[in-house]
């Protein structure tokens, strides 16, 4: 009825707010998947590194809290953060038994218990980041073993997986959820574990999709900046095609190894276009035509970003460029569920009402760009 004032979109548009201002909560202390390299020698024995956040684990901070500061052990945690690396070795040593039980290496089934032959741990630094602890084992490979599998305890959260040559190379790696045990690595001379370009398509699309959603808040948010200026399908595709394009180019020419910065440069200025994205959304009402070579331009910084997760895995030589297509099409497909999510949320049913711009597209815009100015500052300053 005309003249009647319509709650409905306020409280979707609360709703929206109230999402995004936890954004900046959930990720300034994420936890990081272990990572585990796994090395077998000609000799017939084997060795591993496995890279994780000791304190995490001595605290009893599990998956289910992915900001520190929220879990009920955060001061335990934030003392463990400030112990030189001798006293925090002697906590390891006290708690290595149940810490070890939690790694789950097996040849044909068969469980080995891991021997620890050092633990590297880095002297007491930023105390905004995370301190990672390198836990490294070795072993004798059992006569006959035909093939390998990894497993980390559930409570211990996420891990990956990479299996390399004695000269470093990597020639598999898997992203594994909490508790998920890894397909077996069949043992030959070559360490050339078999594995179809479709189950590697598979495993590498689910992991791109993965690093939007749920985990990529600042891939999101950025994503909504561009589908908030408009949710008519031309101006949305123009956007979405040049964020595609650049980022599908700096990734592939980062994991190449032609173009690299540090993150230190790369994530401060992510968060700045967000703001940006956002900030122009408020001022600006329709899709001018720099709008598109902006978009294209922080699409270049994401594409460095998303290549922070591939560097880290490490792609396998074998699979390197399946790998590579693989993942940009689960960032796509993760891209796209934003925005329907988005247009499911407010923009098919809105869009046409003549407050929706006062009422939700200038709210929201407001709330991404003070979050990604609240990034920015913290990513700079640590």
């Amino acid at each position: 009825m005309t003249g009647r004032f319509n709650l409905r979109p306020l409280l979707l548009t609360g709703f929206l707010l109230g999402g995004l201002l936890l954004a900046p909560a959930a990720d300034a202390h994420r936890l990081r998947p272990a990572i585990v390299t796994v090395t077998f020698s000609d000799d017939g024995t084997w060795a591993a590194a496995l890279q994780l956040n000791l304190e995490a684990l001595l605290a009893g901070i599990g998956p289910e809290h992915e900001d520190t500061s929220q879990a009920p052990q955060a001061e335990v945690y934030d003392a463990l953060r400030e112990l030189p690396p001798e006293t925090l070795r002697a906590r390891f040593d006290e708690a290595a038994p149940r810490l070890l039980a939690g790694v789950d290496l097996r040849f044909d089934g068969r469980r080995m218990t891991p021997g620890v032959t050092a633990v590297d741990i880095p002297a007491v630094g930023d105390l905004g980041v995370e301190r990672l602890t390198t836990i490294r084992f070795a072993g004798d490979i059992p006569p006959g073993s035909a093939a390998f599998t990894w497993r980390y305890a559930p409570e211990f959260g996420e891990s990956a997986l990479r299996l390399a040559m004695p000269g470093g190379a990597i020639v598999r790696a898997d992203w594994l959820m909490a508790g998920q045990s890894s397909a077996p690595f069949q043992l030959d001379p070559k360490l050339v574990p078999v594995r179809t370009t479709a189950e590697v398509f598979r495993d590498y699309t689910v992991l791109g999709f993965t690093h939007i959603l749920p985990k990529g808040l600042d891939h999101i948010l950025f994503v909504l900046g561009i589908f908030l200026l408009s949710v008519h399908w031309r101006p949305l595709l123009y956007q979405v095609t040049a964020f595609t394009v650049a980022h599908s180019i700096t990734l592939a020419l980062s994991l190449y190894g032609v173009i690299s910065l540090p993150a230190s440069v790369v994530e401060p200025l992510i968060a700045l276009s967000i703001v940006y994205v956002a900030v122009e959304n408020i001022i600006v009402g329709e899709l001018r035509p720099w709008r598109v070579w902006v978009v294209f331009g922080f699409g270049l910084l994401h594409g460095l970003g998303f290549a922070g997760v591939l560097t880290e895995l490490g792609l396998p030589v074998g699979e390197f460029l399946p790998a590579l297509i693989a993942f940009n099409v689960g960032v796509e497909l993760g891209q796209l569920a934003v925005i329907a999510l988005a247009l499911l949320t407010v923009g098919l049913w809105f869009r046409e009402r003549p407050w929706y711009r006062a009422r939700i597209v200038i709210p929201a815009s407001l709330v991404i760009a003070v979050v990604g100015a609240y990034w920015t500052v913290e990513r700079i300053v640590g």
